[in-house]
C-alpha cells in the first residue's frame, strides 16, 4: 500500500506526492505528464553579451518553438530505437545516420553529456506502447510533437547565475558566478498523454467488476493478481519517459545550435537532466513522484522558480524520511482558472509581471503563469535545506522565459 502522499488531493495524486508502494503500482500516480522534468545548461556567456544580440536570438528561437521551422525528422530505426532504448538508443541511430538540425550537433559531445542525465536517460521501452504513426518500419518520420515545450507550466528559460552557494560542488559541476544559463522543463508531450490514458483505462477495467472502486479513482495494481498487467505498465511507462528524456534533450540543443549561430561557438554543457514524473523502483518496491525529484545523496537536482523568480540547483541529501525526494517547485497559490478569469483586469506590478520577458503567442499564457499565481520560492527551498533533504549549490535569475 502507498506509505507516504505528500497531499491528498480530490481526484488523483496531488503534484508535489511521494508515493511508496510495495507489491502494487499506481498508473494513475503519474498521470500522462510522464517523465516531465528539468535539464540545465551553463554557457561561458554573460547578461551583457546575451543582450546585446537578444532579438536575433528570439527570432530564432520563435521560429523553432512556436512556428515549426524546427527540423527534427528521424529515420523509422532512429525512432523505434528512441522509444526503446530512449537517448542512448537515439544518440546510436543519429550516429550512424544523423537527419534533421541534428546534422549540425556536436554529437560527440551528446554522447558524453549521456552521464548527466538521470538514468542515462534511457528506459526499458518497447515500441508497441508507442503512437503506431511514430514507429513505422521503415522510411522518416516527421514527429510534430517533439522538441516542443508543451502548455501549462512548461517552459524554456534564459538565466543567469547571479549565486553560488557551494563553491566546491559548482567548480566540479562546471558552475560559475555570471554565467548565463538555460533550463528546459517539460515532458512526453501527446505520447504520454496517449500511454497515460490506455492504462488510466486498462488499469479500471482490471478493478475486481463486485468489489467497489476505491474513493481516490486510484486503481492499483497488484503484483499478485496481475503480475503481467504491472509488467507492461512499468515497460509502457518507460516507453514514454524515453520520449521525453529525448525531447528536453532536442529543446536544448535547438536552442544551443541558435546559440552558436548568433554568438559564436560555445559549448554550453549540460549539468544534469532529471525526472519528476515518473516511477522508479527503489527499495523494496517502488516510489513514484508526481511533481517531485529523485534527491538522492550527492546527486544534482533543479528546483524551478516562477518566471519573476530565482530557480535553484541543488545536491540532494538522500534523506530516506522523503524516499529521498526534492519538490519540483514551491506550487501555484491562485489556479489557471481564477487567473484567465480575473488576471486579465489585474495590472502587471500585482500579477508580478513588471520586469518579466515572457515570450509567447498567447497573452493569456503570460497572466495563467504571472509570478503572482506561484508561492515564493526561497521559503520552499528553506525548508527542505532545514529538513535536510537538499543543500544549495547555486541560484539563477530569469533573463526570459518561452511560453508555448
Amino acid at each position: 500500500m502507498p506509505r507516504r502522499i505528500s497531499r491528498k488531493g480530490d481526484a488523483g495524486v496531488a503534484i508535489g506526492s511521494i508515493v511508496e508502494t510495495v507489491g502494487q503500482v499506481i498508473p494513475a500516480a503519474v498521470g500522462s505528464d510522464i517523465n516531465c522534468g528539468m535539464r540545465l545548461h551553463v554557457a561561458d556567456l554573460s547578461v551583457d553579451q546575451f543582450l546585446s544580440q537578444r532579438q536575433s536570438f528570439v527570432d530564432l528561437m520563435k521560429g523553432d518553438y512556436f512556428f515549426g521551422t524546427r527540423d527534427v525528422t528521424m529515420t523509422a530505426k532512429a525512432t523505434r530505437a528512441l522509444f526503446q532504448h530512449g537517448v542512448l538508443g537515439w544518440l546510436a541511430a543519429m550516429i550512424d545516420k544523423p537527419t534533421g538540425s541534428v546534422v549540425n550537433s556536436d554529437l560527440t559531445q551528446l554522447a558524453n553529456e549521456v552521464d548527466h542525465i538521470y538514468l542515462a536517460g534511457s528506459m526499458a521501452g518497447d515500441c508497441r506502447w508507442a503512437p503506431p504513426e511514430l514507429v513505422p518500419i521503415e522510411g522518416l518520420v516527421r514527429d510534430g510533437g517533439l522538441a516542443t515545450i508543451g502548455q501549462g507550466n512548461h517552459f524554456v528559460e534564459v538565466q543567469w547565475v547571479d549565486r553560488i552557494e557551494n563553491r566546491a560542488l559548482a567548480h566540479a559541476w562546471g558552475i560559475k558566478e555570471g554565467q548565463l544559463a538555460f533550463m528546459i522543463h517539460s515532458g512526453s508531450r501527446n505520447v504520454g498523454k496517449y500511454i497515460g490514458g490506455m492504462w488510466r483505462d486498462r488499469t479500471q477495467a482490471a478493478w475486481q467488476p463486485d468489489s467497489k472502486y476505491p474513493d481516490s479513482r486510484l486503481f492499483p495494481l497488484s503484483v499478485a493478481a496481475n503480475p503481467e498487467l504491472v509488467a507492461d505498465y512499468l515497460q509502457a511507462e518507460a516507453t514514454a519517459a524515453n520520449y521525453g528524456f529525448v525531447n528536453r534533450l532536442l529543446l536544448a540543443e535547438l536552442l544551443r545550435l541558435r546559440l552558436r549561430q548568433v554568438y559564436g561557438d560555445l559549448e554550453a554543457p549540460l549539468i544534469y537532466d532529471l525526472p519528476h514524473n515518473i516511477t522508479l523502483p527503489e527499495g523494496k518496491g517502488w516510489v513514484t513522484r508526481k511533481g517531485a525529484c529523485p534527491a538522492h545523496e550527492g546527486q544534482p537536482a533543479i528546483i524551478p522558480g516562477s518566471m519573476g523568480a530565482p530557480s535553484y540547483l541543488v545536491v540532494g541529501r538522500g534523506n530516506p524520511d522523503f524516499c529521498c525526494s526534492a519538490s519540483h517547485g514551491a506550487g501555484r497559490l491562485r489556479s489557471r482558472f481564477d487567473l484567465s478569469r480575473a488576471g486579465a483586469r489585474e495590472d502587471e506590478e500585482s500579477l508580478g509581471l513588471t520586469g518579466v520577458d515572457c515570450i509567447t503567442l498567447r497573452e493569456e499564457r503570460r497572466i495563467e503563469e504571472a509570478p503572482a499565481a506561484y508561492k515564493p520560492i526561497a521559503p520552499v527551498i528553506e525548508a527542505q535545506v532545514n529538513a535536510k533533504m537538499i543543500d544549495v549549490v547555486a541560484r539563477l535569475q530569469p533573463i526570459l522565459t518561452f511560453k508555448a
